[in-house]
């Protein structure tokens, strides 16, 4: 069971930060007295939305306040995501000094834990994939002693683990390009929309085993948020849960799939999402936006994706070349060319990303970057839209939230936040096949 929980219509930030405090204070009567060496992961600026990285800041002030001399050190889980800048570790830790803010290196900077067995993940994904996953986390985390960790993040439906956060931080956010590779290729063959929503999936379920096996003597914490939208529409934090065990996910877990999910009784025909440009700055991680929503949109509908920050299709240059050279064009494709062609077998996550980013030919994505062209966008499969075009018939700052009527008569089902949330009709949501791996 969680340490504590905190619920709410809309919880106010001096009680999020009086969360954070007490966190601290209950870490040293239920883990330890000792504040020497602290260790804080928080997940990247893409999840900088749910204002974790405030929360973040305040467990640092609090150590700090208990122990001035304490060595703290803060890793971003960034996966194989871009690090930050100095600029934005700032933009989202605030007085956290930089110097003690360091990137995840998923290639050199990870020492191995353990092995998930092939029979375990063949089990889990009902015979989909039958390799095994080795586990290989980040060495600050695994090969020095730390007094306390902390594991912050966001709980929302996610695409390869039902919904995000928990051990996904170590899994995945903390993990090797080797651990990352197996894990991502296994829940797309497993299948996306088999994933969304669901609060145990194939792979979390091996996760759930992992850490019992490998990560049970470290000695963490979770601090979990979930968050809603309010009367105007507006993100507000709706749950807080701070506790070690599984149950403290599950919680989270079942509030965001209870307010992070929009059901529709039939398909939408056309969507317009919003990708920040603060947040998001490649395909890789503004297809969220595809991810989220492709589950409520119709046959022969539209995704129309307003991306101003969108300058690249991968976080990494090998990623960006793959994508550019094979394109969001279908799992059959992608798979097949996956058995032969050597580049796509070197980073198998990047073949994951082709079929999560692809929507089967079943309806169009339109791309609106602010800094990709025509050409770019098109030879990857998707419809290339003008932004400032595009924004000035869609204004974000005009459109609602949830359906808008246009002056000509069309309709759209407009989202601000696609990474905050899941939309589904309720045949796809409540389709038998679509199960809790218990």
């Amino acid at each position: 069971m969680p340490w504590f929980r905190i619920e709410a219509d809309a919880i106010p930030e001096n009680e999020i930060k009086a969360a954070a405090v007490r966190l601290v204070e209950e870490a040293q009567k239920r883990i330890g007295p000792r504040l020497k060496r602290v260790l804080l992961l928080p997940p990247d600026l893409t999840r900088a939305h749910s204002g974790v990285g405030k929360v973040t800041e305040w467990v640092y002030q609090e150590v700090m306040r208990r122990e001035p001399e304490a060595h703290v050190r803060v890793i971003p889980t960034l996966g194989q995501h871009r690090p930050h800048t100095e600029a934005e570790n700032k933009w989202m830790f605030g007085s956290i000094p930089n110097d003690i803010i360091l990137p995840h290196d998923w290639r050199g900077g990870v020492s191995h834990v353990g092995t998930i067995p092939a029979s375990r993940v063949k089990e889990t994904t009902g015979g989909a994939a039958d390799w095994e996953i080795p586990v290989d986390i980040n060495s600050t985390l695994m090969d020095e002693p730390w007094d306390l960790i902390v594991n912050l993040g966001h709980v929302v439906p996610h695409e390869v683990l039902g919904f995000a956060n928990h051990n996904k931080n170590y899994f995945i956010g903390l993990g090797g390009k080797d651990t990352i590779c197996a894990s991502h290729i296994a829940a797309a063959v497993y299948g996306i929309e088999n994933n969304l929503g669901c609060l145990i999936t194939p792979l979390r379920a091996c996760y759930n085993q992992a850490e019992d096996e490998m990560l049970k003597h470290l000695p963490d914490v979770y601090f979990q948020i979930v968050m809603q939208r309010d009367p105007q529409n507006r993100l507000v934090t709706s749950g807080l849960y701070i506790g070690d065990d599984l149950e403290t996910y599950l919680e989270a877990a079942r509030r965001s799939r209870a307010q992070n999910i929009t059901v529709f009784d039939k398909p939408i025909r056309k969507v317009v999402a919003v990708m920040q440009a603060d947040e998001f700055r490649a395909t890789w991680v503004a297809n969220k936006a595809v991810y989220r929503t492709r589950m409520a949109i119709a046959d022969g509908g539209e995704l129309l994706i307003l991306a101003p920050g969108v300058e690249r299709f991968g976080e990494q240059p090998e990623v960006d070349a793959l994508i550019r050279k094979y394109g969001y064009k279908g799992t059959e494709r992608t798979l097949r060319l996956y058995r032969t062609e050597a580049d796509m077998q070197a980073i198998p996550h990047g073949v994951a990303h082709l079929i999560h980013g692809s929507s089967e030919g079943r309806f169009s994505i339109t791309y609106a970057p602010g800094h990709l062209t025509r050409k770019e966008i098109e030879s990857v499969g998707y419809q290339y839209a003008d932004l400032a075009e595009a924004q000035k018939r869609y204004d974000p700052a005009k459109m609602k939230e949830g359906w808008n009527t246009m002056p000509d008569g069309e309709e759209v089902f407009y989202i601000s936040t696609p990474s905050a949330g899941l939309w589904a009709t309720e045949a796809k949501l409540n389709n038998p096949s679509r199960r809790d791996y218990g």
